[in-house]
């Protein structure tokens, strides 16, 4: 098209002519990344906490055995134990030790990843479960079970409430 046929356009017609090169222009302009919302990577990598709440979530449904300490089979502590290890954060094996040597915190600050504590059978801690947000948590109840989610507000564990606790900083 030459300019006198690009004046005798419509003016809809020459408005879309002048756009094309700002689009393609747009289209070869590099992504500032780093920026919230944009170019690949924009979005964050997941918190430590996540990532532990993340490796217990994909054993869901993987047997209870005690002593278990995965990859295929758990009991309380060890999946606990296993999801902290898989991202480099060595944690006791049980559940009162964890609970003796996790960092307190209120449950009304619990983030995804903390350890909730239960004394399910006694006065020492017998039951942990990993923080999913929404009063929820992964745990691998009892024998017979698997591992699964549960709720703070089931009774059991209502009853059993001992505390929370956090292994990983910055959760």
């Amino acid at each position: 098209m030459n300019a006198t046929s690009c004046r005798a356009a419509p003016r809809t017609a020459r408005r879309v002519l002048l756009a094309l090169p700002l689009v393609a222009l747009a289209a070869c302009t590099p992504f500032r990344a780093g920026l919230p919302g944009e170019g690949p990577g924009a979005a964050s990598a997941p918190t430590p906490g996540l990532a532990v709440l993340r490796v217990a979530e994909s054993r869901i449904g993987a047997p209870y055995r005690y002593g278990g300490a995965g990859p295929d089979a758990f009991d309380c502590s060890g999946l606990v134990a296993y999801a902290h290890g898989q991202v480099g954060v060595a944690v006791p094996r049980t559940a009162a030790q964890q609970f003796a040597a996790a960092t307190p915190v209120a449950r009304r600050d619990l983030r995804p990843g903390d350890l909730v504590f239960f004394r399910l059978t006694g006065r020492e801690v017998s039951h942990v479960g990993i923080y999913a947000g929404g009063d929820r948590f992964v745990h691998a109840p009892q024998s017979g079970g698997q591992v699964r989610m549960a709720s703070l507000e089931d009774e059991v564990f209502r009853r059993g409430w001992a505390g929370a606790g956090r292994f990983v900083p910055g959760t």
